[in-house]
């Protein structure tokens, strides 16, 4: 499967193409205001991966953030149209995220997963992430649903100190540190 990866533009956002990905239960749906705050403060950890056509087929988007050894970036969401699924293209994403995470000196990287979407921890498994800790009700909802929060070391944390086991777990999300 042929497709580009490049960062991605406010048109993007304001047309749609971003929103059209999200049309599975997995995927978190945020308002445009969201996406183009992430797209104008990390321009380089917003990424998105087209088609031949130049049609919006998977996109990644994060930030940095914390301090001293909690410096890190973070997948706030990661999605691939269900018709462009175990293409690679997710990985390819994945990489250069961490690439770009590398150049802006996080120590790691992480990001939050339903327990439930097994298919999406196996993949972030394959690709280094190990489970954290569990977050306790994380996701809101009828029932609510726990996440798992999961890390990749990068570059900088030579020790792998930001995987080893949390001091508690599982937390709740408002004993999680920003």
């Amino acid at each position: 499967m042929a497709f580009v990866v490049r960062e991605a533009r406010p048109a993007e956002i304001i047309n749609k193409g971003i929103s059209r990905v999200n049309l599975d239960y997995w995927t978190e749906t945020y308002n445009a205001g969201f996406y183009l705050h992430y797209l104008t403060s990390w321009p380089d950890l917003f990424l998105v991966a087209l088609d031949p056509n130049g049609l919006i087929i998977g996109y990644i988007m994060g930030k940095v953030e914390g301090d001293g050894m909690n410096w890190h970036s973070h997948i706030t969401a990661l999605s691939v149209d269900m018709f462009h699924r175990r293409c690679g293209i997710a990985s390819d994403l994945m990489r250069r995220f961490e690439e770009a995470s590398n150049r802006r000196k996080a120590y790691f990287c992480d990001l939050y997963v339903r327990v439930s979407n097994h298919t999406a921890v196996e993949m972030y498994k394959k690709m280094g992430y190990s489970v954290y800790r569990r977050v306790l009700e994380y996701y809101s909802g009828e029932p609510s649903e726990d996440a798992f929060d999961m890390r990749v070391p990068l570059i900088r944390d030579t020790a792998r100190i930001s995987v080893r086991p949390a001091p508690k777990d599982p937390v709740l999300p408002e004993e999680i540190p920003e």
